[in-house]
This record gives C-alpha cells, structure tokens and sequence, in this order.
C-alpha cells in the first residue's frame, strides 16, 4: 500500500514504483535476441520483397498512384503488422505494447531496406521530386515490413536452449507451437493471401489474362485453387499441416478452411487489383476474371501461411 503520511511520501513511493517497472522491463529485454531479430527482419524484407523491388511496374505505381489508394494501403498495414508481430514478430511479446513496438520496427526496416535497395540499383535517382522517390518507397514499404515480420519465423528464429532439449532432442519453438484460433488461421490466410497477390497485382499480365480468358478456363482456375489450396495443407505432410481428428468427416477442413480461404483469397484479390489501378476502366467481366486468375496465388499464399508463420 502507497504512504499516506505526506505528499512527500506519496511521491517517493511513485518513484520507487517506477523504478522497479523499468527494471522489471529491462530484465524482460533481451537485447542479443531483439538485435538478432532486426538481423532476421533485415533479411526477410529482402528475401521476401526483392522481386517486387526488381519489377518495373511496382517503381511506376509511385508516380502514378492515387494517394488516397495508397494511404488506405499504408494505414491497413499497420494494425496487420501489430496482430502479425503478437505472433511472429522479432521476439516473443506478451503485451500489445511490444507488439506495436516490433511491428514499428517490421515497417521502419521495410522503408530503410526498400529505399536503399532502389538507390542502389539506380532507380531512385537524385533528379526526381520527393513525391516519385516517396511514393515508390512507401508501395515498396508494404511487402519489405510483412518480410522483416516474416523473417523471424523463416530464418532461425529458435528458442533458448535453456531449458534443454524436449523429449525429442529437439528444443521447442513457441512460435510454431502456439495455439491459433480459427480467426486467428483466418487472419493468417488473408496475411498469407496478400503478401503473394502483392507480387503479382501490379503487373499488366493479370489484365492480359483476364482478356485471354473465357469462363471455362475461369472455372477451371477455381477448380485447381481450390484443390492445390486444400492438399497443399492437409493432403500433403508439411510440418503444421492440420489433421484431422479420428472421426470428422473428410469434407468439414473443405467448408471450414478451404472455402472460407478461398473467398477471403478473392476479397485479398480484388482489394489489390482495385488499390494497384487495375480495374479502372476495365469492364465488369475483365474485373471478375481478373480476380479469379489473381485469386489462384492468392489462395497458395493462404494455404501456406499456415505452414510458414
């Protein structure tokens, strides 16, 4: 209980609290396993964006691009980055507060990686207005942020030792052990779905082929997305693949994860195709085929997410 004798007591109090709440966070803080994170981070927004940062269509988006589009995709990306950064982020997190701080860290890497990778290969150039130069690191910013978040999930992020190794001689990664709640694999699927329609979305193949396309060819594109979608995760053994248990029909992972990820992969799809200018001034069937092609990596990078986040 606080003194109540003086103010003077009150505040010596409020002193001593304080300080043991920043020992407390200091001794939580592991720096060699944060700074170990901002390596990983640094990498996987490199690993993971360096195709986009390499495709033409993605460096003319920042002269062109509405900026109220881009603002919309600036600012979902951030409460997807913290919900991401509770699960995958550079270390564990218990609190919100951490998870806003890796997922600050995920973006401010996705900028510093994609602005110097575009000032090294000569596409961001001195002679351009500051309006090009941000608008390009900033659409670039996006997929590098969800690769820096990536990247302790995808390159070595192990636990301690510890406590020494489990029964299998292999020490147990948190990460991969948590418990998910099926919003929680929902949400993983749209984050899964994004991150690989961000690859693609912008090229001019995706109207191409919506022109190419008759609606036989866009129903057996659905057809094939749903089936790869459904035995990339629970037909084939990858590692957090989702068994079934003894007893439950065949049919009920189909309606409870593959058709709902499926239709979230197609909203996924039209959502980026809309931001990337890519339905404007294209006729309703052209949109619909679009999102059904673009909807085919989409429901990929859905099914996977579960495996590699």
């Amino acid at each position: 209980m606080p003194p109540r004798q003086s103010t003077g007591g009150w505040n010596s109090w409020c002193r001593r609290r304080r300080t043991l709440a920043i020992a407390n966070d200091r001794d939580d803080f592991d720096s060699s396993k944060f700074f170990a994170g901002i390596a990983r981070g640094v990498a996987g927004a490199l690993l993971f964006a360096l195709p986009m940062l390499m495709t033409m269509e993605m460096w003319e988006l920042g002269f062109y691009m509405e900026r109220t589009r881009l603002l919309l995709l600036l600012i979902i990306n951030i409460p997807l980055l913290i919900i991401l950064s509770d699960k995958v982020g550079f270390e564990k997190t218990s609190t919100w507060r951490q998870a806003i701080r890796d997922a600050s860290i995920a973006y401010a890497l996705g900028i510093v990686a994609s602005g110097l990778i575009l000032v090294a290969m000569g596409v961001v150039t001195a002679g351009q207005s500051v309006h090009e130069v941000m608008g390009m690191i900033a659409v670039q910013a996006v997929p590098a942020s969800i690769g820096a978040m990536l990247g302790r999930s995808q390159l070595g992020g192990q636990p301690d030792d510890d406590n020494g190794d489990d029964e299998d001689g292999d020490s147990a990664d948190p990460v991969h052990e948590r418990e998910t709640s099926y919003a929680g694999e929902l949400f993983l699927m749209a984050v899964g779905a994004l991150f690989l329609n961000l690859n693609v979305a912008p090229t001019e193949e995706m109207i191409l082929l919506s022109y190419k396309m008759t609606p036989w060819h866009a129903l057996v594109i659905i057809a094939a997305s749903l089936a790869v979608m459904h035995g990339f995760v629970y037909a084939l053994s990858f590692r957090g693949s989702h068994d079934l248990a003894e007893g439950t029909p065949s049919w009920h992972a189909f309606v409870r994860f593959t058709l709902p990820g499926y239709v979230i992969a197609g909203l996924i799809s039209a959502y980026c195709l809309w931001t990337f200018h890519r339905t404007d001034d294209v006729g309703s069937t052209q949109i619909l085929m679009a999102v059904v092609i673009l909807s085919f990596p989409g429901a990929i990078g859905a099914a996977a997410a579960r495996l590699i986040l």
